[in-house]
Order: C-alpha cells, then structure tokens, then sequence
C-alpha cells in the first residue's frame, strides 16, 4: 500500500506484488493524469463517462473520478486482480459504488458502452505493438465525437504515427524523464485514414 498526492488530490492504494508500479506511483502516469487534468479542464466540458484502460491498481480512474465528481467511472485490465484492487481502492477513497464500473477486458473485448468522454491508457510498450494497436483503434471506436485519447509511453514514432492515422492529429508532451503523453481528439465517425477499422 502506499499513498501519492495527484495536484491536491492525496490517495492511499492498496497493491500487489506483480501488479504494475507496486510501491509507488508510476512517472508516466503521473504526467499523463496532469495533462489530462489540464486539458479537459481548460476545455470547460465537464466529462460524464471516463474509461481507465489497463487500470492497474486505479490510480487514473480514481483520481480523475475525484476530480470530476459526477463523472461515471469505467476500470478494465485483462487481469483480474487489477479489476477488483481497482474497485476496492475506488470505494476506499470516496468513489461510490453507483459510480464505478470494474470488469475483466482484453482490450476492449468486453467494453460494450460507447460514448466515452475520456479514455486513458499507460500501455504495457515492452511488447509488441499488438496491445498498443487494439488499445488505440478501440479508443477511436469507444469514444465520442469530440471524446478525447491520453496515452504514455517510453516510445516515440509508432505511436506518434498509428495515433496520427488513426485519429488524423496528435499532441505531444514529453517529460524530464523520457515519456512522451499523447492526446488526440475524435473529430469523426471514420478513421483519418482511407480505410474504415476492422470490427472486433
């Protein structure tokens, strides 16, 4: 277990070892809940749907749930140990349980909803970019016209180039400690590139 203050926010999660970033929170998702945090707040439209994709222990669902208070949280992981760590440690810093949402997803395999305002994601990039790949063209799916993608990762180009094609634009932030956060906005219903997405 261990606490972190995300801007005023202070949180206590409880974890497990061989669940992502166990002792303390991660960089990366640090930078990312900031830029976040600061974008849509400068937008002025208040999110009424978020989606923490890869939740982990929750930390990015929590907090932003936090933050916007209202909002509908959804948590998902393809481990099921993240799911109900995610769950528990949203009830124990003060998300209700009419708020929350925690299912097992192998990318968006098991998101049904549509309609999200904000997915977020830390994928896990010492792979192939398979996950990367079903993560962003799910996102693109997933989210509203005018819904927005937060991304970070340690690489550069292949995510800077599958976001631009999938979303037809980007922006990039990279931080002291070599992570890039991407966000990019659903400006329509198909793709920027020629092709429409496989269904899955």
């Amino acid at each position: 277990m261990y606490r972190t203050c995300i801007g005023d926010i202070e949180i206590e999660l409880a974890t497990e070892s061989g669940i992502f970033s166990p002792s303390k929170a991660d960089s990366g998702t640090l930078a990312m809940l900031d830029e976040a945090r600061a974008s849509i707040e400068q937008s002025g439209e208040m999110p009424a749907k978020i989606l923490d994709l890869g939740c982990g222990t929750g930390i990015v669902g929590i907090c932003l749930g936090l933050v916007f208070d209202g909002a509908e949280i959804h948590f998902t992981d393809v481990d099921d140990r993240c799911v109900k760590l995610s769950a528990e440690n949203a009830n124990a810093n003060g998300l209700a349980s009419s708020r929350i949402k925690a299912y097992c997803s192998d990318a968006f395999s098991a998101v049904s909803e549509r309609g999200f305002d904000v997915i977020l994601s830390n994928p896990p990039y010492h792979t192939d970019f398979s996950v990367a790949k079903a993560f962003i063209e799910g996102a693109f799916r997933h989210l509203r016209i005018g819904g927005r993608l937060f991304m970070v990762t340690k690489r550069l180009d292949w995510y800077k180039n599958k976001i631009i094609s999938v979303f037809g634009g980007v922006r990039i932030t990279r931080t002291g400690d070599g992570y890039f956060v991407f966000s990019a906005e659903k400006r329509g219903e198909r793709p920027a590139g020629t092709k429409p997405l496989k269904k899955r």
